[in-house]
């Protein structure tokens, strides 16, 4: 399957790049770009940034590699990330761990059956004094309790 970028996201790359004297630091950006188009980071997506940026796909995949913000496979359209490090796991990290993966019926990197919903544990999300905290795609919840855990989840139920 061949991907490429739309005109719309080359611009934002493009955008991205102009920050710096060279191309590769946009990597991240490009990333995540592509990982909004594509729903997650492919081989293509890969090759396309390493290609857009000039730079080798090992590189590029390097970086994917690295950093928990990318996904390698399809995730849920709600990607809820726990964290239970330390500070979390001290102030119930795996209570609301539990909470969540016995909610939804699914334990670490699964997906609901309704693919609305995909489950991943993490190690700090530099919320440390604010623990204990999870995040659903870019919005952080922090000072969870079970309740407000309940809370979350139904209402991203309910929306979709």
């Amino acid at each position: 399957m061949q991907f490429k970028f739309t005109q719309e996201n080359l611009e934002r790359i493009n955008n991205e790049i102009k920050k710096y004297p060279v191309k590769q630091p946009a990597v991240m950006a490009a990333l995540y770009v592509g990982q909004e188009q594509n729903g997650y980071i492919s081989q293509e997506v890969i090759k396309e940034v390493a290609e857009v940026l000039e730079m080798h796909s090992h590189d590029v995949m390097g970086v994917v590699s690295f950093y928990t913000m990318y996904h390698q496979k399809p995730m849920g359209k709600n990607h809820i990330q726990v964290c239970t490090n330390v500070s979390c796991m001290l102030r119930g990290g795996y209570e609301i761990w539990n909470q969540v993966k016995d909610k939804l019926g699914i334990d670490n990197w699964e997906i609901t059956t309704d693919q609305k919903f995909s489950l991943e544990e993490v190690e700090c999300m530099g919320s440390c004094g604010t623990a204990p905290m999870f995040a659903v795609n870019e919005d952080f919840y922090e000072n969870l309790t079970k309740e407000k855990v309940e809370e979350i989840i139904e209402s991203l139920k309910n929306a979709n």
